[in-house]
């Protein structure tokens, strides 16, 4: 995985936008297709307090509604931190949209006021198919393309 070159091609599809969900739409399109480790990336919008619910993805369905209190997306939301699991089975509350998922990262994702407005999410039918170099790489894409939303 290059994230040098991915960083470069979103940041040129993205220079000038402030929208968030033409945002997500497009960093959803670009790193689903940078890695075959990923079988489904999106992202997951704050609706409401305590709430999420699907935005912009690339894969098949997710789930539409999840609350912060539930699964790997809610404890990123909740926290506000990175959300590494190797495997998804051993994730206490997961909840399993698709039932190839064997692994999955969620990242945060702020504007410019440092508010969560979303996470990322993305998952994989491999076990342990991400790394800390992955969740730093993607956490500071997302970080420099919402800056100004």
């Amino acid at each position: 995985m290059n994230y040098d070159t991915l960083a470069q091609t979103i940041a040129s599809l993205i220079e000038g936008e402030t929208d968030a969900v033409a945002l997500m739409a497009t960093i959803a399109c670009e790193v689903h297709h940078a890695d075959d480790r990923f079988d489904w990336t999106g992202f997951y919008r704050v609706t409401a307090p305590g709430l999420l619910k699907i935005g912009p993805y690339q894969g098949g369905h997710g789930c539409l509604v999840i609350p912060f209190s539930r699964g790997v997306c809610g404890a990123a939301a909740r926290t506000g931190q990175v959300q590494l699991v190797p495997d998804v089975e051993a994730f206490p509350g997961h909840i399993a949209c698709a039932s190839s998922t064997r692994s999955e990262l969620v990242l945060p994702v702020r504007d410019a006021a440092g508010e969560i407005i979303a996470v990322f999410d993305i998952d994989s039918d491999r076990p342990d198919a991400f790394t800390s170099e992955d969740a730093a790489q993607l956490q500071a894409i997302l970080d420099a393309a919402f800056a100004k939303v």
